[in-house]
Order: C-alpha cells, then sequence, then structure tokens
C-alpha cells in the first residue's frame, strides 16, 4: 500500500487545549458543524475535572462522544485514551476526531497518547490547536508568577495553531504585546486573532499541519514545564503513580481545586445569579446546569473571568442539577454552605 493510500485511510485527530475559559467548548462546537456541513461524521472525546460532563451537553446529541471525568489527566490519560479512542473507531467509524481537553491539563500528555495509539491504529494528528484568552493572558503575563501562569505557557508552546481568542477585550496595543509574546513562546504556530472563536475552519485546520515534527526536531518543547498537572481528589480514586518525593517531581497543578455541587432542589435565579457574580476571584471558572424555582426552563451556565453567561438548554439523557467550581486555593466550604442556604431559602 502507498503513503498516499495510507494517509488517505487515517482517521485524523485534533487536540484542543486552552485553559479553563477561554472558549474550546466554542471551537469545538464550530468545528462539528463545520464537518457536519462537509457530509463528515466527527466524534468526540472530552475530558473535565468535575464528575459531570457539562460541556458535552452544549454538544449536537448526533455526535459520537466519550468522555474522561473527574481525573488526574496525566495519570489516567495513556491508558484510557488509547482505548476511548479504539471504542471510538471501532464502534462509531468516524471520519474526524476531536479531543477536547480539561483547561487544566498539560496538552502534551495527551499529545503523547494520541501518537502512541497511532502505532497500532490508523490515526494521524493533524494539529494541537490552543485558545488563548487574550484578557486573561494579558493581566497573568504583568505579574508573570504563579502554576497558572507557567500552565498557560506551557499550553502555548505545544500548539500548531493559536487563537488569540477575546480579544476585543484588550486594546490595540496590547493585542500587538500578546502578539509578540506569543511569537516568542511559540514561534512555529500559526496565531488567528479571533472573537468568539469565529474564525475561517479551512484555513485553521490547514494551518497546524505537520507544525509538530518540527517543534520536536528543534526542541522548542521546554521540558522545564512538563512537569504541571492536575491533582483533584480523582488522582487518589485512579491511582495516581507518580513519585512525589522526587526531588524534580512531576506534579505541580496542587493548586488548582474542583468542588462538584449536585443540587437537591431549583434554587431562584436571581439569587443563584448574585452568587456567581460575587465568586471570590480564586474561583476562576464555573458551568453547570441548573432548574430554577421561578422558571419552568432548564439552564446551563457558564463562568469566566468574572463574567457569566446563561442559556436555555435540553439536556441529552438524565443530567442532575449541578455546578462545578474550579479555582486556585478557594474555600469550597463557603460555596458549598452558600448553595445549601439558597436550597434551605427556596424549601422554607
Amino acid at each position: 500500500m502507498s503513503e498516499l493510500k495510507v494517509n488517505e485511510s487515517s482517521i485524523p485527530v485534533y487536540i484542543l487545549s486552552g485553559f479553563l475559559g477561554s472558549g474550546k467548548t466554542t471551537l469545538l462546537v464550530q468545528l462539528i458543524e463545520h464537518w457536519q456541513q462537509q457530509g463528515l461524521r466527527p466524534a468526540v472525546v472530552m475530558n473535565e475535572l468535575g464528575e459531570v460532563n457539562l460541556d458535552g451537553q452544549i454538544v449536537d446529541a448526533s455526535v459520537p462522544m466519550t468522555e474522561m471525568l473527574g481525573g488526574c489527566i496525566c495519570c489516567t490519560v495513556r491508558g484510557d485514551l488509547g482505548l476511548q479512542l479504539a471504542d471510538l473507531v471501532q464502534e462509531e467509524s468516524p471520519d474526524v476526531i476531536v479531543i477536547e481537553a480539561t483547561g487544566a491539563a498539560n496538552p502534551m500528555e495527551i499529545l503523547d497518547a494520541v501518537t502512541e495509539t497511532s502505532l497500532y491504529m490508523r490515526l494521524e494528528l493533524k494539529s494541537l490547536i490552543t485558545v488563548v484568552d487574550a484578557a486573561h493572558l494579558s493581566g497573568l503575563y504583568q505579574e508573570q508568577k504563579g502554576q497558572t501562569f507557567k500552565l498557560m505557557q506551557e499550553q502555548i508552546r505545544c500548539a500548531s495553531v493559536l487563537l488569540l481568542n477575546k480579544t476585543d477585550r484588550v486594546n490595540e496595543q496590547q493585542l500587538a504585546d500578546l502578539r509578540d509574546l506569543l511569537a516568542r513562546w511559540n514561534g512555529f504556530a500559526t496565531v488567528m486573532p479571533t472573537v468568539k472563536c469565529e474564525v475561517d475552519m479551512d484555513v485553521l485546520l490547514r494551518s497546524g499541519d505537520n507544525v509538530h515534527a518540527y517543534q520536536s526536531v528543534e526542541g522548542t518543547i521546554k521540558h522545564e514545564d512538563k512537569e504541571h498537572h492536575v491533582h483533584s481528589e480523582a488522582c487518589a480514586e485512579h491511582g495516581c503513580s507518580h513519585n512525589h518525593v522526587d526531588p524534580h517531581p512531576h506534579a505541580s497543578h496542587e493548586h488548582v481545586m474542583v468542588y462538584t455541587h449536585y443540587f437537591t432542589q431549583p434554587v431562584n435565579s436571581e439569587a443563584f445569579e448574585r452568587l456567581i457574580a460575587e465568586l471570590p476571584r480564586d474561583v476562576y471558572r464555573a458551568k453547570g446546569i441548573l432548574s430554577f424555582s421561578d422558571t419552568s426552563s432548564r439552564f446551563w451556565f457558564q463562568y469566566a473571568y468574572r463574567e457569566s453567561d446563561y442559556m436555555k438548554i435540553t439536556p441529552q439523557g438524565d443530567v442532575p442539577n449541578v455546578a462545578v467550581f474550579i479555582g486556585e486555593h478557594f474555600d469550597q466550604s463557603v460555596i458549598r454552605n452558600q448553595l445549601l442556604e439558597l436550597e434551605a431559602i427556596n424549601q422554607a
């Protein structure tokens, strides 16, 4: 069989990376629509830090999806992702696969897992697309410290294509500075400024081809930052295998915390919106699906970088009322008590 025929029979795989709230799921939905309009059958691997796949609820129900929930991605991804990809290929026969990584993941772990899986399956890693929140990165770069800054830096370094998203939230000088910064951190990746991830999909999907081969040769991916990964309570459950006593420990994302709250009953929408608007700055991402006591519809909400959105939704399957909060060293008990108080008020 010729090389051309081998490539034609391979299933292209795209990895979506980017920090929490950057716009990955928005891009995912647009990619799915693009492929479906071309008559292709896409499939999705969705990774979430929480115990419930909330982002997956806004993906078309006809799209085959497999979930990797609640885990420390560097502890579970290699074996689990290979199995998930194999199941998707065998059961769904997709034309293209897209993997959306949790926003707190080091994408190199996923990249390595996909390339390992492609050794025994006809998968071709086409591109690693990192979505960058322009305003968030601008703020972090001013401080140049903290694990969040280092993780975002690594996500940018790993990328084949960089979507500099939410450019409407920075001024022209900040945008120019950010483009210079991205060029310094990753001179190979195409930088595409966007608002709401609106971009020419054909150009986006072509832009990242073969970049990773050059990166590995030139050594532009810095190994000193490969230490970062997320540890949640699920780490212990899944059996984290890292040697944490090592003088160069692999684990250094303990700063990322996740709190999942399951509601026992609906809460008042205005009271909930006030609670979300007043979340401490240590909570940088929240999302969920809720029933409110003062409306008959269910809503999907998301909160990122001090802004929140609410959208009516009809969940797929039996989805509980749940909210997931992600941040750095925040007091989970405070948020839990506030939400319980909202539930108690409604019950009274």
